[in-house]
């Protein structure tokens, strides 16, 4: 892309079309943003480089955030597609670049705080995506991580639980040690965690259909369904009415009724 086409684009815009385009799981278009957003930061970066190396202040690019993170940035939207798309190695790759970004110089305080942000985030991701390969003998080491952080265990069990659906893994014991976080699930919204909430609990109650727990499985989707409306995606409504339809005969009447009572409500607000 041309340095006149560059310096045309705004960081920040590039961050919310890459938002928008993770929100439609469109991966190839997800790559697509971060790759420019990366172009985008490096012409920023050479241009103040160039400017110091003649002595004279850089001309004003307004950003919200320090440059540090849009790198950082436009690599984990780019390991993330990666991941998404099966391509491990790829997303190996993306980590250990975001994971490492101390290399910028004249960081300030917000700055460095960004670079431990992104290094923390490449920590989580890395145990996330070899879980997800099947590497379930890092389990408790992952396990034992969120534990000494626990603002990430949903994040980690979302991932944990997907996995055991995927290889067949028998995880009740992980799930014991996160009961008492587990039993707040889906009772309050934080539009911060929605996305997160949804996921675990769709994975969850394929697990529990797996594990011969149908009536758990129908606890988990009722509250996914509501956390799909919540997100207002419909496709993710229509994912949970297909799973929920598939256990109603071994649904008790009192999750039916909650059933019928939230599909009627949203026919309500389509009226």
């Amino acid at each position: 892309m041309r340095k006149s086409i560059l310096k045309s684009l705004k960081p920040d815009i590039i961050v919310e079309m890459l938002d928008m385009a993770v929100a439609f799981e469109n991966w190839n278009k997800v790559m697509e943003r971060a790759d420019m957003l990366y172009q985008c930061v490096q012409s920023i970066h050479e241009e103040r480089e160039e400017y110091r190396s003649k002595g004279v202040p850089a001309p004003h690019v307004h950003i919200e955030r320090p440059l540090v993170y849009y790198y950082g940035f436009s690599h984990l939207m780019r390991g993330m597609a990666h991941r998404k798309i099966g391509q491990v190695d790829q997303a190996r790759a993306c980590i250990d670049q975001y994971g490492d970004l101390g290399w910028m110089e004249d960081l300030d305080e917000v700055g460095i705080q960004v670079v431990q942000e992104f290094r923390h985030k490449a920590q989580l991701n890395r145990y996330a995506l070899e879980i997800e390969a099947g590497q379930v003998e890092l389990l408790e080491e992952f396990v034992n991580f969120l534990l000494e952080h626990p603002e990430e265990w949903l994040v980690g069990l979302k991932v944990i639980t997907e996995a055991a659906v995927r290889h067949r893994w028998k995880i009740d014991r992980v799930l014991h040690v996160f009961e008492d976080q587990i039993q707040g699930v889906g009772r309050e919204m934080d539009s911060s965690n929605n996305d997160d909430m949804y996921h675990y609990c769709y994975q969850r109650a394929l697990y529990e259909q797996w594990m011969g727990r149908p009536q758990g499985a129908v606890e988990f989707i009722l509250k996914a369904i509501r956390l799909a409306h919540k997100l207002g995606m419909d496709r993710y409504v229509i994912r949970c009415i297909a799973l929920l339809e598939s256990l109603r005969g071994e649904a008790t009447a009192e999750q039916l009724g909650r059933y019928r009572a939230f599909m009627k409500g949203i026919g309500q607000e389509r009226i």
